[in-house]
């Protein structure tokens, strides 16, 4: 790859990325029922109010799902890849005109946000220990909101945990139960796409 392309390739992921890391991170405290008097929460609904209000004109939420915020997603993330092979040297026809191309980025798409999805969780609790570690009762706006993210996972598994004379085990099968989660997802989009591709 050229200089060009190089350059082209880091601004492109830059941008989107974090575009849909903050689209993200709201759909994951709409979903938890964040706090969103929380400085952090108010700071991310500024940064992508501009980019989800015409689409929840159109997109219901389903079962107080917000479509809007998951459509707004794999669209950035598909154009993000789109992008990033026309940078590549790939034809525009063959991306935007091929079916094949267009579901091949599209199930690209999907298992990119499945990752980072994982991955903001993964961080967060691995924060969340060495705040823990660090600074044992500390409280931040940050922390608060990382709490409300990961509470609805680890109480399931500290529910299920046997008592081990206080320490919580339940962040680390967390941690394992997400990194299967990520593999699961690695492997079932993988074929999926071999489906498609040898189809």
């Amino acid at each position: 790859m050229t200089f060009f392309q190089d350059v082209g390739n880091l601004l492109v992921s830059v941008f989107f990325g974090l575009l849909i890391f903050f689209v993200m991170l709201r759909f994951i405290l709409q979903t938890v029922r964040a706090d969103f008097h929380n400085p952090l929460s108010q700071m991310i609904v500024k940064l992508t109010s501009p980019l989800l209000r015409p689409f929840r004109r159109v997109i219901p939420g389903i079962g107080g799902i917000d479509m809007a915020s998951i459509i707004l997603m794999v669209m950035l993330q598909f154009l993000e890849l789109a992008l990033l092979n026309l940078i590549k040297g790939t034809a525009l026809a063959k991306i935007f005109l091929s079916g094949t191309a267009i579901l091949t980025l599209l199930i690209l798409a999907i298992i990119q946000l499945l990752t980072l999805a994982t991955w903001i969780y993964i961080i967060a609790i691995v924060v969340m220990i060495i705040v823990s570690w660090i600074q044992p009762g500390s409280h931040n706006p940050v922390l608060h909101l990382i709490h409300q993210i990961t509470y609805p996972l680890l109480r399931p598994i500290q529910r299920m945990i046997p008592d081990m004379g206080g320490l919580d085990f339940s962040p680390l099968v967390a941690i394992i139960l997400l990194t299967i989660i990520q593999y699961a997802i690695k492997h079932l989009g993988g074929g999926l796409l071999r489906v498609v591709l040898t189809g």
